[in-house]
C-alpha cells in the first residue's frame, strides 16, 4: 500500500507539472485544445491526491505501524475517531491534506468556469505551480509513505490533539488557507492575460467568502480548543502561529470590503490586487512558520528540512505577484476618484487601512524576533502588551466604523444627514455607557469604550433591519416576519454581512469582558481548604485516579459555593497517557448562563501528600465569544446561499465586462 501511495503522489506531481507547462503554453499561444488538456490534468491531479489520502487514512485506521507516519502518530489503543486527528496531526499528513484541498478546490474552480476559456487560461498554470510545489515536497522532501520494520507499538498521538475540536479545527483552517489560492490564482491570471476588469472578482467572490468564513470558524474552534484543552484559562495568547492564522483573515476581510467599492465605483483596483496577494502569501507564511522549526509553539511541528523550501516558495510568490502588479499598473489605474471623505466608499477605505495596519503590526511582531536573532544573534520576545496596544488602537476604531459604514450614503453625505442618521445609535451608545458606569464597569477604560461602541454598532444594525423590513412590509403588505425574510432573501450579501457584523460585536464584547473584568487566584490546598475569587468559593475535597482506555484520569473533586450556597461539584485534573508518555491538563469549566460567566478550575500540580496547587479563573461574558461563532456561521451561510436574482445580476455584469474587455 505504501507503494500505491508513493505512486499516487508521483502521478499527482507529474499532472500538476503538465498543467503548469501545457497550460502556460496554451494560454500564450491560444491553443484551446491544449488548454482543455491542462484543465483535465488538474482534475486528474485531484483524483491522485484522493488515492494517496485514502492509502494514508486506511493505514491509520488499521494501525499499520510499518508506516513510519502511523507509528509516530498513533497507538493500538488510540480510538478510531482520533485517527482523523492523526491524519493532519503530523507534518507529512497535514501537507497531504493541503495538497488534497488545493487540488480539489482547483479542479472545482476550473470546472465551474470551464466555458470561459479566456478567463481561466492563465489561472490553470498558476494553480498548477502551487500543486507542483506541495506535491514535490511530499515526493522528494518529506513523504507520508516512508516505511520501516513494523514495531510492536506506536508512539501515540499528542494528547493535546486527542480532543473533538481537533477533528474540526485544522481542516477548517486548511480550507481557509488553501481557499485563498483560488482568488489569488484568478487575480494573477487576470494580470498575466491583461484582462484586469472586474470579471475575476465576480467569479471568485464566493470562493473568497468560503475561504474567509472557514478561516474565521477555524480560529474560533481553535480558541475554544485552547480554552478547554491547554488548561491556562485563556483562549488566545498572541502565539506566533495563532497570529499566522489571524493575519490572512484580516487581509481577506479588507479585500471583501474594498472589492465592493470596485464593483460599485470601479475604484481600488491596485489595492485589491495587493490585498489578494497579501492574503495568499500570508497563508504561505503561516505554513512556513509551523514547519520551519524557527518557532517553539504548541502549534508547530518538529524541526525538519521543509523550512528552506517554504521560504523559497514564499519569496517566489511574493516577488512574482508584486512584479505582475507593477507590470500591469497602467491597466489597473482607476478613472473614478473618491468624491468625498464623508461617504460609504471612504469609510470602506478607512476600514481597509485599519485592517491592513493591524495585520502589518502583527506581522512585525511575529517577524521581529526572527529578524533580531538573524541579524544580532539574540532573540527579542514581543509580548502581549505590544499586541494588546495595537488591538485597542486599531480595533476600537474598526468597531466604530462597522456602525457608521452601513448607514452612510455612497458618493457623499452631508453633516446634517449624518446627524439625522446616527441620532438613534448615538443615544443608544450614551445610554449604554451611563448604565455601565452605574453598574460599576468603569474600572477599565478600553472595556467601557468597547461596550459603548458595541451598543452603537448593534443599534445601527437593528436600525437597518427595521427600516428595510418596514419598507418591505409596506410594499408587499405582509407581516413583519415574512417581510424580514423577504428583505434578507432579496439581498443576502448585504444583510448576511450585517449578521456577521453583529457576530464581531459580540466577539468584541466577550473579549473586553473576559479580559478587562476577569478575576483569578491560585494557591496550595489540602483537603478541606478553600480558595475564593469573583464571588465564588471552592473547597478541595479529595484526589482520585481512574484508568480510562489509553490513559489514566487524575481528578481533584472540588465543591463550589456562591453566596454561602453550594452550586455544584467540579473535577479539574490531568490525563496520563500510556503510549505517548505525556500528561495533559484537563480544565474543569462551570458555565453560569444567568450571570453570563465561566468559572474555570485548573489543577496545576497534584502532590504525593494529597495536596494540590489549584488555579481559579472567573471569566465574565466569555460565552459571548462562542455565541459570536454561531452567529458568524449564520451570517456566512446567508451571504453564501445561492440567490437566483444575484446570479442574474452577476451574469449581466460579467457579460458587460467581457464585452468591454473585447472592446
Amino acid at each position: 500500500m505504501s507503494e500505491v501511495g508513493r505512486a499516487a503522489l508521483l502521478v499527482c506531481l507529474a499532472l500538476a507539472l503538465y498543467a503548469t507547462v501545457a497550460g502556460a503554453f496554451a494560454a500564450r499561444e491560444r491553443r484551446r485544445r491544449l488548454a482543455v488538456s491542462a484543465q483535465r490534468a488538474l482534475y486528474a491531479a485531484f483524483a491522485s491526491a484522493v488515492v494517496a489520502s485514502i492509502v494514508l487514512f486506511s493505514a491509520l485506521l488499521r494501525h499499520d505501524f510499518s508506516f513510519v507516519y502511523v507509528a509516530d502518530h498513533t497507538s493500538s489503543k488510540l480510538p478510531w475517531y482520533f485517527c482523523l486527528s492523526a491524519f493532519w496531526g503530523g507534518q507529512e499528513g497535514s501537507l497531504l491534506l493541503w495538497l488534497l484541498v488545493l487540488t480539489g478546490f482547483a479542479a472545482a474552480a476550473v470546472f465551474l468556469q470551464r466555458r470561459a476559456q479566456d478567463l481561466i487560461a492563465w489561472v490553470v498554470p498558476v494553480l498548477g505551480i502551487c500543486g507542483v510545489f506541495f506535491a514535490f515536497v511530499l515526493v522528494a522532501v518529506t513523504s507520508p509513505f516512508a516505511t520501516q520494520v513494523r514495531p510492536a507499538e506506536g508512539f501515540g498521538l499528542n494528547p493535546s490533539l486527542q480532543n473533538p475540536y481537533m477533528i474540526a479545527h485544522p481542516p477548517a483552517l486548511y480550507l481557509g488557507y488553501v481557499g485563498l489560492a483560488i482568488p489569488f490564482a484568478f487575480a494573477m491570471g487576470a494580470l498575466l492575460s491583461g484582462r484586469t476588469d472586474e470579471r475575476w472578482i465576480i467569479v471568485t467572490r464566493r470562493w473568497t467568502l468560503i475561504a474567509w468564513a472557514f478561516l474565521g470558524i477555524g480560529q474560533l474552534l481553535g480558541s475554544h480548543w485552547a480554552y478547554e484543552e491547554i488548561g491556562w484559562g485563556g483562549y488566545f495568547a498572541w502565539d506566533p502561529v495563532e497570529n499566522a492564522a489571524l493575519m490572512p483573515w484580516l487581509a481577506a476581510t479588507a479585500f471583501l470590503h474594498s472589492v465592493m467599492v470596485q464593483e460599485k465605483k470601479g475604484m481600488l483596483k491596485v489595492w485589491n490586487m495587493l490585498l489578494v496577494a497579501l492574503a495568499f502569501n500570508l497563508s504561505i507564511f503561516g505554513t512556513f512558520l509551523t514547519r520551519s522549526g524557527v518557532l517553539n509553539s504548541v502549534h508547530t511541528f518538529t524541526e525538519g528540512p521543509l523550512g528552506p523550501w517554504f521560504l523559497g516558495f514564499l519569496c517566489f510568490s511574493v516577488v512574482g505577484s508584486l512584479a505582475l502588479i507593477l507590470w500591469r499598473l497602467p491597466l489597473l489605474r482607476s478613472k473614478t476618484k473618491l468624491e468625498s471623505l464623508i461617504s460609504r466608499e471612504a469609510t470602506f477605505l478607512y476600514n481597509n487601512l485599519l485592517l491592513v495596519a493591524l495585520c502589518l503590526t502583527i506581522l512585525w511582531g511575529v517577524a521581529f524576533p526572527m529578524l533580531s536573532e538573524l541579524v544580532r544573534g539574540t532573540t527579542v520576545t514581543v509580548g502581549q502588551p505590544y499586541y494588546n496596544f495595537f488591538l485597542r488602537s486599531f480595533g476600537l476604531p474598526l468597531l466604530l466604523l462597522m456602525g457608521i459604514g452601513p448607514l452612510i450614503a455612497w458618493r457623499r453625505a452631508s453633516l446634517k444627514s449624518l446627524g439625522r442618521t446616527f441620532v438613534i445609535p448615538a443615544i443608544t451608545a450614551v445610554v449604554a455607557g451611563i448604565a455601565l458606569l452605574i453598574a460599576g464597569a468603569g474600572s477599565s477604560t478600553p472595556g467601557m469604550i468597547a461596550y459603548t461602541f458595541s451598543a452603537f454598532v448593534l443599534a445601527s444594525i437593528v436600525l437597518e433591519f427595521w427600516r428595510g423590513t418596514r419598507a418591505r412590509r409596506t410594499l408587499s403588505n405582509v407581516g413583519w416576519l415574512r417581510a424580514l425574510g423577504e428583505l434578507v432573501s432579496r439581498n443576502r450579501r448585504r444583510y448576511g454581512g450585517y449578521v456577521v457584523h453583529a457576530a464581531i460585536v459580540l466577539l468584541a464584547a466577550g473579549i473586553a469582558g473576559s479580559s478587562a473584568y476577569g478575576k483569578e487566584t491560585e494557591g496550595k490546598l489540602k483537603p478541606g481548604q478553600s480558595l475564593s475569587a469573583g464571588g465564588y468559593t471552592v473547597t478541595y475535597r479529595s484526589l482520585t485516579r481512574e484508568p480510562k482506555g489509553n490513559h489514566v484520569e487524575l481528578r481533584a473533586l472540588v465543591d463550589v459555593y456562591r453566596g454561602g450556597k453550594q452550586v455544584g461539584v467540579m473535577a479539574p485534573g490531568k490525563n496520563e497517557y500510556f503510549a505517548e508518555q505525556q500528561v495533559s491538563n484537563e480544565m474543569a469549566i462551570r458555565t453560569d448562563f444567568l450571570r453570563a460567566e465561566d468559572l474555570n478550575l485548573i489543577l496545576d500540580q497534584p502532590n504525593e501528600d494529597g495536596s494540590i496547587f489549584l488555579k481559579m479563573v472567573v471569566k465574565p461574558l466569555v460565552n459571548l465569544i462562542w455565541l459570536s461563532g454561531l452567529i458568524f456561521v449564520l451570517g456566512s451561510v446567508i451571504t453564501l446561499w445561492p440567490d437566483a436574482r444575484e446570479q442574474r445580476r452577476l451574469v449581466a455584469r460579467y457579460q458587460s465586462a467581457r464585452a468591454h474587455g473585447r472592446a
